[in-house]
């Protein structure tokens, strides 16, 4: 397992990226924008600490933000999602979203903070039972 990320939701980039990188010292390492989702990503890191990074997500639909909902997840690649989804599964973890794509899996820890877990490098092929496992709960 590898961590990759900690999300953030912003409700003003031009605000968000003056704060992380003009104050806090960060450094842009690359954005995507998304037509279809209707959001921005933006990952920043310290100079030089790279692995260590914070995704910003602009949501272009505006909405508010309470109960902590700035805060989005933790992230970690994992070797083969269906594995580890598994080896959660048989310790009692419940598998919020499941792999169904071969690629991400949400779960949640015991004070509901959620964790994405990205299989490393491209997705695996799809496969039961997990095609076909609906969400459950949130994530």
């Amino acid at each position: 397992m590898r961590y990759l990320h900690t999300m953030v939701r912003v409700t003003d980039i031009e605000q968000s990226l003056d704060f992380y990188c003009n104050k806090l010292g960060l450094v842009e390492l690359r954005r995507k924008e998304s037509q279809a989702g209707r959001f921005t990503l933006i990952f920043l890191a310290a100079p030089g600490d790279e692995n260590a990074q914070i995704e910003l997500t602009y949501n272009w639909d505006p909405e508010p933000y309470d109960e902590g909902r700035n805060f989005g997840h933790l992230a970690y690649e994992v070797d083969d999602i269906y594995e580890t989804c598994q080896k959660l599964m048989d310790q009692g973890v419940v598998i919020n979203r499941p792999p169904r794509d071969g690629r991400m899996a949400f779960i949640r820890s015991p004070d509901n903070i959620s964790i994405e877990l990205l299989q490393k490098g491209t997705s695996l092929q799809k496969q039961e039972p997990w095609a076909s496992m609906k969400n459950i709960g949130k994530w």
